[in-house]
C-alpha cells in the first residue's frame, strides 16, 4: 500500500493496535520502547529500537531507520522532534512537534484553545503555595480542580479541592509538579470525539460517545452517546474546530464535559489514538488506528468509514483492568468469548491491580441489545442495566417542522413530563433540513428512542419521511394551518403507502400522541402501565364528578357556572 516505514514512539497497547492496523495495509512499523513492549510482541522486525521515547539518542536512532515518525503517547521528548524537523526536511513527523509540545502542557493547551474561541473551563497557572490556592478558592469558589500541567493521565495529577482544608493534602499529592487551577465544571456527562486531521488540513470525526470513569480511569464507552441529536452534532463541531487549530496530521482524542445547562466545555485533547475510540476497531469500517496510519501517510479516508457500520447501530467498549488478585480480570474475558457481538482485545501485559490489560468491544443492532450483552459479560442482571439506561436517556422523541408548531406539541411534552417519561424535543424540517431529518431518523433507535412523535402542518411530509427511514413507531400530529384548518395535513399523514405505517391522531392533538407513546412504553415497561391505570382512574373520576353535578343542579344552572 505504501513503501514508507513508520516509526512509533511508544510501544504500549496503543502502539500495538497501530501495528495491527498498519500490517493490514502492508505498512512497515518500527517501535521505540522497552524490549518486550506490547507493540513489539506482535511485530518481529529487527529494526526496533530499545530505549525510552524521552531519550534523545534513542529517538534519533529511530528517526534514522524510518520515513515517518509518529507517537502513541504524548509524553515524548518534543524538543528532539523539533530539532529533527529542522535538521531533516525529508523526515515527516505527525502530529507536528510543535503540536505535541503544546499539548504536553495542559495549561498552555487550554490557553491555546480559549484563544481560538473554543469553550473551555477557566484556568490559571499557580505556584505551589497555600496562599495561592486559597486565593484561587476565593476567586473560583469551591470545589475547584488542581492539576499538574505535565505528565498527567488517567486522572493522575488531578486533585479536587473541596475546601481550604484540602489545600495542604493537595500540595502533598502533587508535590514537585508545575500546577494550574481550573474552575469546577458541573457536568452531567463526559463526552468524547475522535477527530482525524489529514495532511491537507481537512478534518473528519467519528460519532460523539459518552465515557464513564471508574477510579479516574475510563471504564465504559457508549457509542453514540445517549444525548439529544443537537448535542451529538455540537460536540462533533466543537471537537473538529479544536483539532483544526493544531499543526500536523493524525488522530486526536477530544474529551468534553456536558454541563447541567446543556453547554459543552472542552476538557483536554490527546494527539494520538485514545481509549474512547477503541470501539471503532469492531464498530466502524475504518478504526481510529487505521485512520491514524492513513492520515500520517496521506492515504485517502472515506467519511462513511468513520460511522458505525450497518447493521451495527450501537457499540460499547469495556476496559479490562487488572484485578486485586492476579488474572482475576480474565473471568469477564472468558464470558465475552461466549457473548454474541463481543470481541476481546488483550494487550500482552503482566497483570497488576488497576492496570489496563485489554478491552472488550460489543456491537449490536440496538442499545438494548448491546446493554444486555454487557450485563452478560459483567455477570450482572440485564434488567438492572436496562432499567438504569432507560432512566438516563430519552425514550420518546418529539420533532416538529417549525417552532410555530411548538404551542401544539408542547401539550404532548407536558403529558410525557406528567408520566415521568424521558424525552427530547427539537426541530427537524423535512423540506428545509433533509439531511438532519435523515440523520435523526436513522440514528434514533441506536440512541434508545422507542417512539417518535412528529408534528407537521401543510404538506406534512415529516412523519411519513421519518417513518420511511426508521422501524420505530411514528405518531403523526397534524398541525392546523392558516388556510385549510389542518385537514390537508391530516390527509397527508394518513395516506401513507403500504409498508410504511404512520399512526395519526386528531388535528392539534399532541396529547393523544403522547398518551399513545406512553402506551407503547407500557408494553415492555410495567411502571408506565401502572401510571396509565392511575391516569385513567383520575379521568373517570373527573367525568363522574361532572355528571353528578349536572344531574343535581340541572343543565341551565350548570351552563351558567
Amino acid at each position: 500500500m505504501d513503501s514508507r516505514t513508520i516509526g512509533i514512539l511508544g510501544g504500549g497497547q496503543l502502539g500495538r493496535m497501530l501495528v495491527e492496523a498498519a500490517s493490514r495495509l502492508n505498512v512497515e512499523t518500527v517501535i521505540l520502547d522497552a524490549v518486550n513492549a506490547p507493540a513489539k510482541q506482535i511485530n518481529a522486525s529487527s529494526k526496533h529500537v530499545v530505549g525510552s521515547f524521552a531519550d534523545a539518542n534513542s529517538i534519533r536512532e529511530l528517526a534514522a531507520r524510518v520515513d515517518v515518525l509518529t507517537v502513541e503517547i504524548e509524553h515524548v521528548n518534543a524538543d528532539v522532534l523539533l530539532e529533527l524537523q529542522k535538521e531533516n526536511a525529508k523526515l515527516e513527523i505527525h502530529p507536528a512537534p510543535k503540536t505535541i509540545k503544546l499539548i504536553q502542557d495542559k495549561y498552555l493547551q487550554k490557553e491555546h484553545l480559549i484563544s481560538k474561541g473554543i469553550s473551555a473551563a477557566e484556568s490559571q497557572s499557580i505556584e505551589s503555595k497555600e496562599e495561592d490556592l486559597k486565593k484561587i478558592g476565593q476567586k473560583y469558589g469551591y470545589p475547584y480542580m488542581l492539576k499538574s500541567r505535565t505528565q498527567a493521565y488517567d486522572g493522575r495529577g488531578n486533585f479536587a479541592v473541596h475546601s481550604e482544608n484540602d489545600i495542604s493534602e493537595a500540595l502533598k499529592v502533587l508535590h514537585s509538579r508545575p500546577l494550574y487551577a481550573e474552575k469546577w465544571a458541573p457536568f452531567v456527562k463526559e463526552l468524547a470525539v475522535m477527530v482525524v486531521k489529514q495532511i491537507d488540513g481537512s478534518v473528519l470525526s467519528y460519532p460523539t460517545v459518552e465515557t464513564v470513569q471508574k477510579d479516574n480511569i475510563c471504564h465504559l464507552v457508549y457509542a453514540p452517546a445517549a444525548v439529544a441529536d443537537s448535542v451529538l452534532t455540537k460536540a462533533q463541531y466543537l471537537a473538529e474546530k479544536a483539532v483544526s487549530t493544531f499543526e500536523g496530521a493524525g488522530i486526536f482524542g477530544v474529551e468534553m464535559f456536558l454541563l447541567e445547562n446543556g453547554e459543552i466545555l472542552l476538557n483536554e485533547i490527546a494527539p494520538r489514538p485514545h481509549n474512547s475510540g477503541h470501539y471503532t476497531i469492531d464498530g466502524c469500517a475504518t478504526s481510529q488506528f487505521e485512520a491514524h496510519i492513513r492520515a500520517v501517510l496521506g492515504l485517502p479516508i472515506a467519511k462513511n468509514g468513520l460511522r458505525l457500520s450497518t447493521p451495527v447501530t450501537y457499540a460499547i467498549m469495556l476496559n479490562i483492568l487488572g484485578g486485586d488478585k492476579p488474572n482475576s480480570e480474565l473471568e469477564a474475558c472468558k464470558r465475552s468469548l461466549t457473548t454474541p457481538g463481543a470481541t476481546l482485545h488483550l494487550y500482552g501485559k503482566t497483570t497488576r491491580p488497576g492496570r489496563k490489560m485489554g478491552h472488550i468491544n460489543i456491537v449490536a443492532g440496538s442499545r438494548d441489545e448491546a446493554l444486555t450483552r454487557l450485563a452478560q459479560i459483567q455477570g450482572t442482571s440485564a434488567d438492572a442495566v436496562l432499567d438504569n439506561a432507560f432512566k438516563t436517556q430519552p425514550l420518546v422523541g418529539i420533532i416538529m417542522g417549525s417552532d410555530s408548531d411548538l404551542p401544539v406539541m408542547a401539550a404532548g411534552a407536558r403529558i410525557l413530563e406528567q408520566f415521568g417519561v424521558p424525552f427530547e424535543l427539537t426541530i427537524v424540517s423535512a423540506h428545509r433540513t433533509p439531511f438532519r431529518m435523515s440523520k435523526y431518523a436513522t440514528e434514533a433507535a441506536a440512541r434508545g428512542i422507542k417512539t417518535i412523535i412528529a408534528g407537521a402542518g401543510g404538506a406534512a411530509h415529516l412523519p411519513g419521511m421519518v417513518a420511511a427511514m426508521t422501524t420505530l413507531p411514528v405518531i403523526g400530529v397534524p398541525v392546523k394551518g392558516s388556510t385549510l384548518d389542518g385537514v390537508d395535513s391530516l390527509h397527508s399523514i394518513v395516506q401513507m403507502p403500504r409498508g410504511i405505517p404512520v399512526a395519526c391522531v386528531a388535528i392539534n392533538n399532541s396529547t393523544n400522541a403522547a398518551l399513545l407513546a406512553v402506551r407503547n412504553l407500557a408494553a415492555f415497561l410495567p411502571e408506565y402501565q401502572l401510571k396509565l391505570d392511575k391516569y385513567y382512574d383520575t379521568i373517570e373520576g373527573e367525568v363522574l364528578t361532572k355528571a353528578d353535578k349536572l344531574e343535581n343542579i340541572g343543565f341551565e344552572a350548570y351552563l351558567k357556572k
